[in-house]
């Protein structure tokens, strides 16, 4: 009903699909994203994307993290160790992939999986983290494990997160939008709206 669109118009997805007709304007940063000037590569470092399936690279965990930060020219080993280290930490999975860092990602369950895919978001240093629908393919104990992450992730980053689940939302947001047949009905706190 929208929601997916909405996080697909922020980070520009829609020019990867040549049927897709964008009209409008989404300003950030005070700037018109939609404006033939600006930068999708340079854009895309700033707003980084969680899919809704785990959608790890078929390379190894270490590759799939520092996959954003070598097509952005980053060489410097120690830089990437460094950079690998604080992403799967942050996405807590550096306890449970330290020692298989140079295994393949494909191998990890559905929720590692993905948080491998929060890690690689996080290792380019995003200002925002678009998220859609992180938790709909994943079991409840990996789903849990990810809303963790996040929560333990919004103080640092502004995340705008797609969910079907009023209860993840109240456990995880400070805001929440409504949507319905793709118009946003309500926008307001939280707390406010899920009284």
């Amino acid at each position: 009903s929208g929601k997916s669109t909405l996080l697909k118009a922020i980070n520009r997805m829609g020019d990867l699909n040549p049927e897709v007709t964008t009209t409008g304007t989404v300003i950030y940063n005070g700037h018109n994203i939609y404006s033939p000037r600006t930068d999708t590569v340079e854009l895309r470092k700033e707003i980084g994307m969680v899919f809704q399936q785990p959608n790890p690279f078929p390379m190894s965990i270490y590759e799939n993290v520092v996959y954003g930060l070598r097509i952005n020219g980053v060489k410097d080993k120690q830089v990437l160790d460094e950079a690998v280290e604080k992403a799967l930490q942050r996405a807590s999975i550096w306890d449970e992939v330290k020692d298989r860092l140079h295994d393949s990602a494909i191998g990890l369950s559905g929720g590692q999986q993905q948080r491998v895919c929060v890690a690689r978001v996080l290792a380019t240093s995003p200002k925002i983290i678009l998220l859609d629908e992180p938790t709909s393919a994943l079991d409840p104990i990996s789903a849990g494990k990810i809303e963790e992450t996040l929560y333990g992730l919004k103080d640092k980053y502004t995340m705008l997160l797609v969910t079907r689940s009023m209860q993840q939302a109240s456990r995880i947001s400070d805001k929440t939008g409504f949507f319905l047949d793709g118009d946003l009905i309500e926008f307001n706190d939280t707390k406010k709206m899920l009284l």
